[in-house]
């Protein structure tokens, strides 16, 4: 088959197309024959290097889309020439917290494309128990840009974050493909939602559901922030900028308000003034990934049209490095999908 690979961390033009061979499905394991892939940030750190057990040489994508193409012994509930789309978080299935259904906290958590190989090939393999049928009429293209941009945003708003109807929610890097489900979810959680992302995209951050947008460059969006919710605050933020904007996302919770943190594109390091933790009673919480039953209804949010995936390009996968280029120049909006 064929697929975008990297033997080497680095740039994007480590990525190179390689044929190598199909993969074959283990018990309880299918392969899909790949229809699109999407890009997340997760796809650059692991082709930068992030210290993770990534396979090397290896393939990304962890957003698949497909048809089932064969199937493993003991893998239940699945056909060939069923349309799908993969659950990238992978436990252990074994320990209490998989067994409790919460797959994310396991201690041996793995995602597909970053701890094994990914969709930027013509086959994947993944657990049958990680797929979700997709309906004819929807488009596969668009399908794959959904599962771990609505996973993330499902678990980190209402999930993790305990978002409920009437709230104030901000919004970071509002142009990304997380962001872009977060403002759809929220909104159609009843919230009012703010965003924060560059000018040139305000139209369509507020053609998705945001009431507004602030300029991320802008030195005063936070007094700007403060003035629009009559200087209370907001809630809940869902962010994933981190250390270049915290100290002002700290500032701009309302009392009792809810940081939910699922990324760190600008780095890791964020200086947090601790009296505004405790005198304002905030909660800062961590999420990755999402449990079975969050990517369920997130994915079912999805195909009846509640929710839409925002893609910004489809790219044959031979544009792959330059999908790279394009994500870690923050110049999309929404996801690239890749198709084989």
């Amino acid at each position: 088959m064929r697929a975008a690979i990297f033997h080497e961390h680095g740039g994007p033009d480590v990525i190179r197309i390689e044929t190598v061979p199909d993969p074959e499905p283990g018990p309880g394991e299918v392969r899909i024959r790949v229809a699109a892939s999407a890009l997340n940030h997760l796809d650059l750190w692991v082709r930068r290097g992030l210290p993770i057990e990534a396979p090397m040489p290896h393939i990304g994508g962890s957003d698949i889309a497909g048809v089932v193409d064969a199937v493993g012994r003991d893998a239940a509930g699945v056909s060939v020439g069923d349309r799908v789309v993969v659950d990238p978080t992978i436990g252990c299935g074994r320990c209490t917290v998989c067994e409790a259904g919460e797959q994310p906290l396991c201690d041996e958590l793995r995602i597909i494309g970053e701890h094994t190989q990914g969709g930027f090939a013509e086959y994947v393999i993944a657990p049958a128990a990680n797929l979700f049928a997709v309906p004819d009429e929807y488009p596969l293209e668009r399908a794959a840009a959904a599962p771990l941009a609505f996973l993330t945003a499902w678990r980190g708003l209402v999930g993790r974050g305990r978002l409920r109807a009437g709230e104030t929610v901000l919004i970071t890097g509002a142009s990304g493909g997380v962001a872009t489900a977060g403002i759809q979810i929220a909104r159609h959680a009843g919230a009012r939602v703010f965003a924060l992302s560059r000018p040139q995209y305000a139209d369509r951050i507020e053609a998705l559901g945001a009431e507004r947008v602030f300029d991320r460059t802008d030195p005063e969006w936070g007094r700007s922030l403060h003035k629009a919710t009559k200087k209370r605050g907001v809630d809940l933020i869902l962010d994933s900028v981190g250390e270049a904007i915290w100290p002002s996302l700290v500032r701009a919770l309302a009392r009792a308000g809810r940081l939910v943190v699922y990324g760190a594109t600008t780095g890791p390091h964020a200086a947090t003034d601790l009296r505004y933790v405790f005198w304002k009673q905030l909660e800062i919480i961590g999420t990755t990934m999402a449990n079975r039953a969050e990517f369920r209804a997130a994915m079912r949010a999805v195909f009846s049209g509640e929710v839409e995936p925002v893609v910004d390009a489809v790219w044959p996968l031979e544009r792959a490095a330059d999908a790279h280029r394009r994500l870690e120049e923050a110049a999309q909006f929404g996801k690239i999908v890749l198709t084989p």
